[in-house]
């Protein structure tokens, strides 16, 4: 059998035309010379290298496709029936009301989480509900690589570097207006983030006090490439100090434009080229600017890679790195590395508890990790809690959290227009009986809730309704502290999952 998609998409609405089909090469088994090209093959031939990434970006998320082998539904969640760990055996006190789900990690400067989840980076979309639900439910989130790119009013000096950026600080308030004292904004620098100064303005200027480095690009695996349609718009990014291929101010290639003949302008974010000598010294110089907190942006790639990451993470003090599995994505990765390319969450979770374990015998304190890759549902969360447990402190909720701030916000929409969708009406006609958690949040923000979007409302909701998902587990184990959840509260299904847990899936 074959775990990888056919040659047929929803990345590219795609589709192939048999229902009989090659397993290995994924296309129709009959291949007819009356075919108009609907499959992935056929789309190639029109749109060549394009088709290495998605066409149904924009308003869009995209995610894996593949149907891994190896998951977290490899593993039943585990349950008892006596006693209690840390609370009273007391039916009366231990409730599953009464299960504490906060978190607290930094060495330098501490940050308290309500819950245990974080929503990972992204700036598209519903990002303003999506930020501001992350402040009303307590938990830290990330602002996307290249962030700068959105705002066309940014500016920059003649040495490249940036000078103004104010959407920055709109995107900062909308975590800001709602920030009740728990977790944190966080802004993601990439390597062009950080050649233009992005770091030094957002401390300096905008107040931000947390920056996530980020090695690689978590679900692209690798930095895409863009196409440009014109050789102006070449220009204008090589200018701005972008990689464009091939090279716009060669007079040759400008020559063969104006006929007709040139190849295909494509810009390209590079890769980067972090050292523990020089990653050490550029959050050193931050530091000294105002910078308080460091967060790490790893992705599944080699084991070697990811201790190095977690080794470079305690020598610089770092708060927190998340570990970004296969599986998982949002954007316009490139559809085959995005099915294709690194290694699940679940097997990184087997990898990091073995390298924590020999880190920790070699004395060293291991920093918060989060873990994010295709989550979506409280079992998922629980189980990798438990896999990870002592070392995974939070799990990322990213395309999740975004499609409740997105399908919140279309609702709010529909409210107001008198179109409520059927499915919908039997809950509730209006915002005040539609959205359950409305009141809940009139107790934290007094009249201002009733201003709150109804996006950032489901945001919210939707992390209240993974809490609560996590509080039924952690009772069903009689833990009343998500802290104390470990390995034994999951019970392996499969050879694979066994392996998972003792650590030996990579030698099996």
């Amino acid at each position: 059998m074959s775990y990888s998609p056919f040659l047929e998409s929803a990345f590219n609405d795609t589709k192939l035309r048999s229902r009989h089909v090659s397993p290995f090469s994924g296309m129709c088994s009959f291949c007819t010379a009356d075919c108009a090209g609907t499959c992935e093959i056929g789309l190639s031939g029109v749109l060549g290298m394009e088709m290495v990434y998605p066409t149904n970006t924009g308003s869009n998320q995209v995610a894996s496709e593949k149907d891994l082998p190896i998951d977290y539904s490899h593993f039943n969640i585990n349950g008892r029936v006596f006693g209690a760990v840390d609370a009273p055996a007391d039916s009366e006190k231990a409730t599953m009301f009464n299960i504490g789900l906060e978190r607290t990690y930094g060495k330098r400067h501490p940050i308290k989480m309500a819950l245990p989840f974080t929503f990972p980076a992204l700036i598209k979309l519903n990002w303003k509900d999506y930020f501001g639900a992350a402040a009303m439910a307590g938990i830290p989130c990330v602002i996307g690589e290249d962030a700068r790119s959105n705002d066309p009013e940014a500016a920059y000096d003649e040495k490249g570097k940036i000078v103004s950026f104010p959407k920055l600080r709109e995107i900062l308030d909308s975590f800001r207006r709602y920030d009740r004292g728990y977790g944190e904004i966080i802004l993601q620098c990439n390597v062009e983030d950080d050649m233009v100064g992005l770091p030094e303005y957002a401390i300096t200027e905008c107040g931000v006090k947390a920056i996530q480095f980020k090695f690689g690009q978590s679900a692209k695996g690798t930095q895409p490439a863009v196409p440009l349609k014109s050789l102006e718009a070449a220009l204008k990014k090589q200018a701005a100090g972008m990689i464009v291929h091939p090279d716009p101010s060669d007079p040759a290639v400008q020559e063969a434009y104006a006929r007709g003949a040139a190849p295909n302008f494509w810009v390209y974010a590079r890769l980067p080229m972090w050292t523990e000598e020089t990653l050490m010294k550029r959050i050193g110089a931050l530091r000294e600017l105002g910078l308080e907190r460091v967060y790490f942006k790893m992705a599944g790639y080699d084991r070697v890679d990811l201790e190095r990451v977690l080794r470079i993470a305690i020598a610089a003090d770092a708060d927190m790195v998340t570990y970004d599995g296969a599986g998982g994505g949002s954007g316009r990765s490139p559809s085959k590395m995005m099915n294709e390319w690194g290694l699940p969450a679940v097997c990184i979770e087997s990898a990091l508890v073995s390298i924590c374990k020999r880190l920790e015998a070699e004395g060293h304190t291991i920093p918060a990790i989060t873990l994010t890759g295709g989550f979506a549902s409280e079992d998922q969360a629980y189980k990798a809690l438990a896999i990870g447990a002592p070392y995974i402190t939070a799990i990322g909720l990213c395309r999740a959290g975004m499609a409740a701030a997105m399908s919140g916000q279309m609702i709010g929409k529909l409210l107001e227009e008198g179109r409520l969708p059927q499915h919908l009406q039997k809950y509730g006609t209006d915002k005040e009986s539609l959205f359950r958690h409305l009141t809940e949040l009139r107790s934290l923000y007094g009249a201002e809730a009733d201003n709150i979007s109804t996006g950032a409302i489901s945001a919210y909701s939707y992390l209240q309704k993974m809490a609560f998902g996590l509080r039924h587990f952690a009772a069903l184990n009689r833990k009343f502290d998500i802290r104390y959840v470990d390995q034994s509260d999951v019970i392996p299904l499969t050879r694979d999952a066994k392996a998972i847990l003792r650590g030996t899936w990579f030698d099996d």
